[in-house]
């Protein structure tokens, strides 16, 4: 194609643009900008990232349960439970209260939950608490390091001795039903309310105290716990009755 402009013209032309700055060609062709539209479509902004899905919410329950199930001894059990890691008592906690007393005693205790010496100790009734219960066995000629074994529904201190909160037990639940399965008692003591509502699914200790019960295909006889009688020693009259009945049920009485 052949420009319709003489050589004189488009050489003045030439110079003009080079007066005005432009140096060089930005393309072969010459482009003409009339010819274009007027707008010019904006490029399509990429599709957002899609956000990213919550993870599911873990069932800690049921994963105890597979845990405790693994358990072929109370060594493993305690193993399982030193690796549990979805309740958070374990981090406010100093260590581990597993149990304290004779494997295999015909009397199994159940208590409720670890306070500061059992927490700094890491064996279950220490304390004040701990010398009573321990009183209170002897006067039935019962001891820990003979013919008892001990254990709480939590196996860590809740922060400021406060009560286990209902989904703290049923999380640590299948556990103690496994501890109780390989201990293997006779008889079981639950000591608080605590206890009761973990073992029996019942709350009321003055009313359901004394009174045998059945629960993990033993019978169950619920007990103030020590520390609540350091607190009202009026009812140490009633427990002592609980504790002489329990020394009948051992001795193959009614």
């Amino acid at each position: 194609m052949e420009s319709g402009l003489d050589h004189h013209t488009a050489r003045a032309l030439l110079e003009w643009q080079i007066e005005l700055g432009a140096t060089e060609a930005i393309g072969d062709a010459p482009v003409d900008r009339y010819a274009l539209p007027d707008k010019v479509s904006k490029a399509k902004k990429p599709a957002a990232a899609e956000p990213a899905k919550k993870p599911e919410p873990v069932d800690a329950a049921a994963v105890a349960k597979q845990a405790a199930k693994t358990a072929g001894s109370l060594v493993d059990l305690r193993a399982a439970m030193e690796a549990f890691d979805l309740c958070d008592l374990k981090r406010g906690a100093r260590q581990l209260v597993f149990a304290d007393g004779t494997p295999g005693a015909r009397v199994m205790i159940i208590g409720e939950a670890p306070g500061r010496d059992e927490d700094r100790e890491g064996k279950p009734f220490v304390g004040r608490a701990g010398q009573l219960l321990d009183r209170m066995l002897a006067a039935i000629d019962l001891d820990r390091r003979e013919n008892v074994y001990i254990t709480n529904v939590l196996p860590w201190r809740p922060p400021q001795n406060r009560d286990p909160k209902p989904e703290e037990i049923g999380m640590m639940k299948p556990f103690l039903e496994q501890h109780v399965a390989l201990a293997k008692p006779e008889v079981l003591v639950v000591m608080g309310n605590i206890s009761c509502q973990a073992v029996l699914g019942k709350r009321g200790i003055t009313r359901l105290r004394g009174k045998w019960d059945q629960a993990l295909n033993l019978p169950v006889i619920p007990m103030f716990h020590p520390a609540y009688l350091l607190r009202q020693p009026q009812m140490k009259r009633q427990a002592w009755a609980d504790l002489l009945d329990l020394q009948a049920r051992l001795r193959g009485g009614s």
